[in-house]
């Protein structure tokens, strides 16, 4: 029985470590289930949800040159409502992801930054292109650096500082 990319089968799981579970699929063949591959849902421990013994449904994701076989159980689960809507959900929450990351951060002003207007940007329909949010990057980014230098020169006491 040769075993292929993409294939599901039914395999036995004959060990568990911190980071995954050995399968056992038959033809003296052995893959692994990364922790992450396990369930949709976060595993803190995976000898929660497997058993050394238990019969278990894996998908073949990859074979390696050396002969290791990566396996999921989560993408062997058929979910007909979802088969087309993970690619969508990926394109738009990374468009997305940068607006969430600095709208949700808190104010910086412990550490001496303060919060720029960049919320504005995400309110209205108006999509800014990768130049301008580049030029904008850099100006903030060296905004800071000149604001760390200016205030960490004088109590380090380098090149003519402040000096009591």
């Amino acid at each position: 029985m040769s075993i292929e990319v993409g294939e599901k089968v039914t395999g036995t799981v004959s060990g568990i470590t911190n980071f995954g579970a050995f399968i056992d699929l038959g033809d003296r063949k052995t893959g692994l289930v990364h922790i992450s591959e396990v369930s949709d849902s976060f595993i803190k421990d995976i000898k929660d949800v497997l058993k050394v013994g238990e019969q278990v449904t894996v998908k073949v994701m990859s074979i390696g040159d050396d002969g290791k076989i990566g396996l999921s159980i989560r993408r062997a689960v058929d979910k007909p409502a979802e088969t087309a809507a993970p690619s969508r959900e990926r394109t738009s929450s990374s468009s997305s992801y940068q607006g969430r990351r600095e709208s949700s951060s808190p104010s910086r002003s412990s550490t001496g930054y303060q919060k720029t207007d960049r919320g504005s940007r995400n309110a209205g329909p108006k999509k800014e292109d990768f130049d301008s949010l580049m030029s904008s990057f850099l100006k903030d980014s060296d905004d800071r650096l000149t604001s760390l230098k200016r205030n960490t020169e004088g109590k380090r006491g380098g090149r003519g500082g402040r000096r009591n």
